[in-house]
């Protein structure tokens, strides 16, 4: 298992971030191709191969991403997930338009095509057979929106980030070439991503009240720093007024709901991940600065994050 791998444009001069930045793509996964003024060009990205899984965590603008698959390829199968932004995705005469959560899968031995904006990705590269071997029809999964607000997705989703945490805080190394536990974790994605598009074929009743449903989508989008009445009215398909009335009958506003439900979060990470700083769980809960985080945490809890957290 190798450690994580950090790359940024931000030290490469501004007419080479472009090709620097397809070159390590290319060299992540074989054959892919970005589109993007070189002027204007920035990007970050970590990279982690575990076992057969090869995972990259993208943070860019926007951008038009292309692959096209090389002769050598071994059959393998691409996850998307949308963890900010919004992004389509074109594979074989099908469109999968994502927004935070979502997820697609697609082949990577037939060219695809995905039109991002401002965005960060989780991305998982896994060999087909692995997944095959639980969702037998992947085929029919493939290149179609798998909707990050049930429960099967929010949990993969999940797993995603705590395993990048886990990984940065260094507690990967502890498996560093022990292949039962590589082929442990692999097998605990695999059963967690063919839950999720199994769960994606039995979609929420249409008569489910419609809080419950807003409660639901919240919860699945806690790390997008812009979420709130116009995406979740987007999402959902109904009027912003709708939704400002449903927080209305709830007593709340979406702006102090979302807020106090980031906040619990952060509570719970505290706990469960105690070497992850401060400032990390901010960003992943979808804070732009952690000052303001920290004020909002002390408002409604009468203590700092740090504080809190040392009184557990």
């Amino acid at each position: 298992m190798s450690t994580i791998e950090h790359f940024s444009t931000a030290r490469i001069a501004a007419n080479e971030r472009l090709d620097f930045w397809n070159r390590l793509t290319n060299e992540t996964y074989p054959g892919t191709l970005v589109d993007q003024r070189k002027d204007a060009f920035e990007a970050e990205m970590r990279r982690w191969s575990l076992g057969d899984l090869v995972m990259i965590r993208p943070r860019s603008g926007g951008s038009l991403v292309q692959r096209r698959p090389t002769a050598s390829a071994p059959e393998a199968v691409v996850l998307h997930v949308q963890h900010s932004g919004r992004s389509r995705h074109e594979q074989c005469g099908r469109v999968a338009e994502l927004g935070v959560g979502d997820f697609v899968l697609s082949s990577a031995n037939e060219p695809y095509r995905i039109d991002l904006r401002q965005h960060e990705f989780l991305v998982v590269e896994m060999p087909r057979a692995g997944l095959e071997a639980r969702l037998p029809d992947v085929d029919a999964a493939l290149s179609r929106r798998i909707s990050g607000a049930t429960p099967g997705s929010r949990l993969l989703h999940n797993f995603i980030l705590s395993l990048w945490q886990q990984g940065d805080q260094g507690y990967g190394d502890q498996g560093r070439g022990d292949g039962a536990w590589e082929q442990g974790v692999s097998n605990v994605f695999l059963d967690l991503l063919s839950l999720a598009v199994r769960d994606a074929d039995h979609p929420v009743q249409s008569c489910r009240p419609l809080r419950e449903k807003i409660k639901t989508l919240v919860d699945a989008n806690l790390g997008c720093a812009q979420f709130g009445s116009i995406e979740i009215a987007a999402e959902l398909g109904v009027s912003v007024r709708t939704v400002q009335n449903a927080f209305a009958a709830m007593g709340t506003t979406p702006s102090a709901y979302i807020l106090s439900r980031r906040l619990a979060r952060a509570c719970e990470l505290l706990i469960v991940n105690p070497t992850m700083s401060v400032t990390a769980i901010a960003f992943d809960l979808g804070f732009s600065d952690s000052g303001y985080f920290a004020r909002c945490f002390r408002a409604a809890y009468g203590a700092t994050p740090s504080q809190w957290r040392g009184m557990q």
